[in-house]
C-alpha cells in the first residue's frame, strides 16, 4: 500500500495523472467511479484534461460502486443521476458505457448477479477509485462485511445515514435504509485501488486502514492485503498516521523506484 500525503487541491490532480497512464496504455480501460465529495476534484482534473484533448475515454468503460434501493430513476441522489452529472457528462466517456448496479430492480439479487457478470465480461475493474466513510466502509461495506463477499444488498447503518443526509438537504429519514453495493471481494479483484481521503473525519478511519489490524469491524483494511493500492490524504486525514514521516520520504523518492 501506497500512501501519499499532499495538499487536497493537488489529489485530483495526482490521480487525474494515474488515469491519463492508464488510458495511454489501454485505451480500452475499465473504470471503476465511487461518488461522494471523496472523488469530485478527481473527475474536475479528468474533465480538464479529456476537453483539453490530452487523452479521451470514448473507447473506456466503467462501472458504479452501490446504489441506493428505492430511488425512482432520475432522483437527484440516485448514484446513476450523481455520476452522470458529476463525471459523465463532461467528458467524452459514452454514457452507454457506465452501468451500476439497479436498485429499482423487482429481484435485487438477479440484479446484483448480473452485475457482477457484466465486470467479468468486461475483464474487471483497472483501476478503482474509492473514499472511505468514517467508520471504515468502503463502497457500501460497513462495519462486519464479509472480506469475500460479492456485490449485494445491504443495510446502512445510522453513521452513514447520519453521514449522507447532507445530501438530502439534511434530512435522514429522506437516507434510504437499504443499497446495493459491490462486495469487498468484487472491490479486491480490481488491479489498482485509488482511495481518497480528506479532513480531520477521516484521520480514524485511515489510521486503521493503513495501519491498524486488517478486521471486519474496519472493513476498508481488507486493502492491505490488495498488491496495488494507493492512498491520497491530506495532512488533517493523515494526521494518526503513526509512520506519517515516512510515507512523505518514500513518497519524495519515489521517482527512484520501478514498480
Amino acid at each position: 500500500m501506497e500512501v501519499i500525503i499532499t495538499r487536497e487541491d493537488q489529489i485530483g490532480e495526482l490521480v487525474a495523472e494515474e488515469i491519463a497512464a492508464l488510458i495511454a496504455r489501454k485505451p480500452n480501460a475499465v473504470l471503476g467511479l465511487a461518488t461522494g465529495s471523496s472523488p469530485l476534484r478527481i473527475y474536475d482534473a479528468v474533465a480538464a484534461r479529456v476537453a483539453s484533448g490530452e487523452f479521451s475515454l470514448a473507447h473506456a468503460s466503467a462501472f458504479t460502486l452501490d446504489e441506493y434501493v428505492g430511488l425512482p430513476d432520475g432522483h437527484p441522489c440516485g448514484y446513476r443521476t450523481v455520476i452522470e452529472e458529476d463525471f459523465v457528462s463532461r467528458v467524452d466517456l459514452p454514457t452507454e458505457a457506465v452501468q451500476g448496479p439497479d436498485g429499482g430492480s423487482s429481484d435485487l439479487d438477479g440484479a446484483c448477479a448480473s452485475y457482477e457478470e457484466a465486470i467479468r465480461k468486461a475483464g474487471g475493474v483497472d483501476l478503482q477509485i474509492l473514499g472511505i466513510g468514517t467508520d471504515g466502509h468502503i463502497a457500501f461495506n460497513e462495519p462486519g462485511s464479509s472480506f469475500a463477499s460479492r456485490t449485494r444488498p445491504k443495510t446502512l447503518t445510522a453513521q452513514t445515514r447520519r453521514d449522507n443526509a447532507r445530501f438530502f438537504d439534511g434530512n435522514i429519514d429522506a437516507v434510504p435504509v437499504h443499497c446495493l453495493t459491490q462486495g469487498l471481494g468484487t472491490i479486491m479483484e480490481a488491479r489498482h485501488v485509488v482511495l481518497v481521503a480528506t479532513g480531520e473525519g477521516k484521520a480514524e478511519a485511515v489510521k486503521h486502514l493503513v495501519e491498524g489490524a486488517v478486521s471486519a469491524f474496519w472493513p476498508g483494511t481488507i486493502l492491505q492485503h490488495h498488491p496495488h493500492v494507493t492512498v491520497f490524504v491530506d495532512d488533517a486525514a493523515a494526521s494518526k498516521l503513526q509512520l506519517a514521516d515516512y510515507y512523505r520520504h518514500t513518497y519524495a523518492h519515489r521517482h527512484l523506484v520501478t514498480r
